[in-house]
This record gives structure tokens, sequence and C-alpha cells, in this order.
């Protein structure tokens, strides 16, 4: 039902500077963003669908009610339980990485720091060049220093399970709320209608934003989260009809 928000560390992180206002603070702000889009749209459509459906089946109000209502809570659980075990185990290799090359450094700082040149080499700097930055800035924040260059990781940004669990949790179900209050608070002879009107507009809103936040084609991405989400209401109604044609 959900999807892993997070998309790991952008590896263009600045190895100077440690107030959070770099390159790696901006691009990690930006996948949480692009997160919480995906799991408003997941929210959005995992309830509409079974809103619909149920609104197939019976136009009990109530029953449709609290078919939404379970149906959100169990996702939003959902997606922060998954996304709290993804994010730990990431977290795990993350400081894995960290605590091996802080050893390495404690042990061999010669061969970390030559290791850390041939890193830079592989940047595109000269021999030279490479050498003096790698001592210039093992000199400074030598662990900081491998870890970005070496690894795309800031040690004192590590990602954070909980963080990513309280974001999906929020964003799901503020998407959930969408398709819920539609069904349940429409005139019963357009709720459906009209449920499934809003939804559309809202994950063309949804795929525009997580378009523009990923610099992709943004007409694609609508049409195609729409096209999804309508598939998924359509299934899911003739699916709700079905069983009410078979125990009217």
């Amino acid at each position: 039902m959900g999807q892993s928000g997070h998309e790991g560390h952008e590896h263009e992180n600045g190895v100077h500077g440690g107030d959070g206002d770099g390159p790696g603070s901006i691009g990690n702000r930006l996948n949480w963003l692009r997160a919480g889009v995906l799991g408003a749209n997941d929210g959005i459509v995992s309830v509409a669908g079974i809103v619909i459906g149920v609104a197939g089946a019976t136009a009990d109000r109530s029953t449709i009610l609290v078919s939404g209502v379970a149906g959100l809570v169990a996702g939003a659980f959902s997606m922060a339980g998954g996304e709290y075990t993804s994010v730990s185990t990431q977290r795990d290799t993350e400081a894995t990485l960290v605590e091996a090359e802080r050893r390495e450094l404690a042990e061999n700082p010669d061969e970390a720091e030559a290791e850390l040149a041939a890193s830079l080499r592989d940047r595109g700097l000269s021999e030279d060049t490479a050498e003096d930055a790698a001592r210039e800035l093992s000199d400074g924040d030598p662990l900081r220093a491998h870890a970005v260059v070496e690894f795309g990781l800031d040690p004192e940004e590590l990602t954070n399970p909980w963080q990513a669990a309280l974001s999906s949790f929020i964003s799901f179900t503020c998407g959930a709320l969408l398709p819920l209050l539609a069904i349940t608070l429409l005139p019963d002879d357009i709720r459906v209608i009209g449920c499934a009107i809003a939804v559309v507009a809202a994950l063309a809103l949804t795929g525009y934003t997580s378009a523009q936040l990923g610099g992709a084609p943004r007409g694609r991405a609508m049409l195609r989260v729409m096209a999804v989400g309508a598939a998924t209401m359509i299934v899911t109604y003739l699916i709700g009809s079905a069983f009410d044609v078979a125990t009217g």
C-alpha cells in the first residue's frame, strides 16, 4: 500500500561547512518533500479505491465511512512501519561505513589520506591537486571529509527513521482524508462522481509537484498518476457493484 518515501542522500554534499544549509541538506529536504508528496498520493489512491468500491456495493453512509477510516488507519501505519524499517536499515549501513572510516583514520591515517586523494582524482582532480586537497581536508575534519567524498554521507546528518516514519504517516493521512471527506460529505446522488473528480484533480496536483521536484516531464507524470487513480476507482467500483448484485 505504501511507497518507500526515502530516496537516499544526494551525493553532492559540500565538504566544508556544518551549518545544515549546504547542498546535502537542501537535497535531503527535497527528498523528504518528494517522499511526502508520494505518501499523499498513496493515501489518495488507496482510500479512494476503498470508499468507491464500498460505495459500489452499498449506499449506507456509515458503512462507507467506517471502511474508509479503517483503510486510512491501516494504510498510515503500514506506510510508517515500512518507512521506519527501510530507513533504519539504511541508517545502520551508513553508521557502519562511518565507523569503519573512523577506525581506519585512527589506525592507518596515511592510507586513509591516500584513499581520499584517489577518490578526489576519480572526481577529476589532477594527482598533485588531489594530494594537496586530501592533505588539507585531513588537517580539518578528516572523518567528515572522508565520509562526504567517499560515500556521500555527512556523519552529523545520517538518515532518521523516526522522521521518515512520521513524515509518511502524516502525508498518507492527509492524502487519504480527501476521498474520505468527499465520499461522506457530498449528497448521495453525486458522491461517487464527485469523489472521483476530486481524487483525479488531487492526483494531478501530486503528479505535477513530484515531477517538479524531480525535474521530470510534468505532463507525463500527471497523466500517469491520474490514470492509475482512475483505473483503481473504476475497478473497485465494478467489484463493489458486482457484490451488490450478488447479494441484492
